[in-house]
């Protein structure tokens, strides 16, 4: 893996990936090999996030997560970031889930707040604790409230933050004042998780993005991000308005994955049907999406 700036420990756009799946639903290791290669070398990521659930990890089995990430290793892992995810809302089954990962070589590991169970703030602090001290890589905490059902608060993300193997969070909350506060606080770099608010998060002090729409627009935000870097705010923004088109195709148009699967395959690139209960968008939502990008430009 090629070193990355200690202020963005798994560089600055990373793509949420998807899994590919074969048409009987069977994995396709190959297709992510190729997908993996096409998101470093023509999209532009600095790294890639596999096994989350934009991956389907709800349905994925633990072998298929390590055979995925071990794909992804060998593809790109010499020169992008691979963070796995590993977190459940099962404290043991995660311990086991991150030495997997690991043992497939992911760089790093990306743990969600526990899902459904709804843990206390203290018990979040034991369970992140667990899993960290379980670990031997880099983590990124996972703080995504609309879907876990509860929210990592800024005390505890202080607090997490002192575990030497505790290096960033993934911010998915949608509160842009809130992110900030426990970016500060906790001194941790922080990434964006949702895609309608990437130029905001980043010229709010975020370092990057873990992008779902990275799959189709990567150039294009690696684009915004280095023209805010150089100071030309107004053509960040003009990129960033010009996407609002892929944006609502990608995010809104359908369930998110299933409208990236409808759009690579569309281009050819490895994606196959989710599974269920996510299925394939129809053939009218599939020309919504086509439009859409269409009208912003995306080949």
């Amino acid at each position: 893996m090629t070193r990355q700036d200690a202020n963005r420990p798994f560089g600055r756009l990373l793509t949420a990936m998807i899994t590919p799946f074969h048409a009987d639903g069977s994995l396709d290791v190959d297709g992510a090999k190729r997908l993996a290669t096409y998101l470093v070398d023509e999209q532009r990521c600095d790294g890639l996030v596999v096994n989350g659930t934009t991956g389907e990890s709800p349905t994925t089995t633990d072998e298929e997560k390590a055979a995925v990430v071990k794909a992804v290793v060998e593809a790109v892992g010499d020169r992008a970031s691979v963070v796995a995810g590993a977190g459940t809302y099962d404290t043991a089954h995660s311990v086991k889930l991150i030495k997997r990962m690991e043992d497939a070589g992911a760089h790093g590991l990306l743990l969600v707040t526990p899902y459904y169970s709804r843990p206390l703030q203290d018990m979040l602090y034991r369970h992140f604790t667990t899993l960290a001290d379980a670990a031997s890589t880099p983590i990124m905490l996972y703080d995504i409230p609309p879907r876990s059902a509860r929210e990592l608060e800024r005390d505890t993300i202080v607090k997490l933050a002192a575990h030497p193997r505790v290096v960033a969070v993934k911010d998915a909350t949608q509160r842009l004042y809130d992110a900030q506060r426990k970016r500060v606080e906790s001194g941790l770099p922080y990434y964006n998780g949702v895609d309608d608010i990437n130029l905001a998060a980043y010229a709010s002090g975020q370092v990057g993005a873990v992008s779902v729409i990275a799959h189709l627009v990567g150039k294009q935000l690696t684009e915004m991000f280095d023209a805010h870097d150089s100071g030309d705010v107004a053509r960040a923004r003009q990129i960033s308005d010009d996407l609002l088109p892929a944006v609502w195709a990608l995010q809104d148009s359908t369930q998110g994955l299933c409208a990236v699967k409808s759009a690579l395959a569309a281009r050819g690139l490895p994606a196959g049907p989710p599974r269920a209960p996510l299925y394939a968008a129809e053939p009218e939502t599939s020309a919504l999406i086509e439009s859409l990008l269409k009208e912003a430009k995306i080949s």
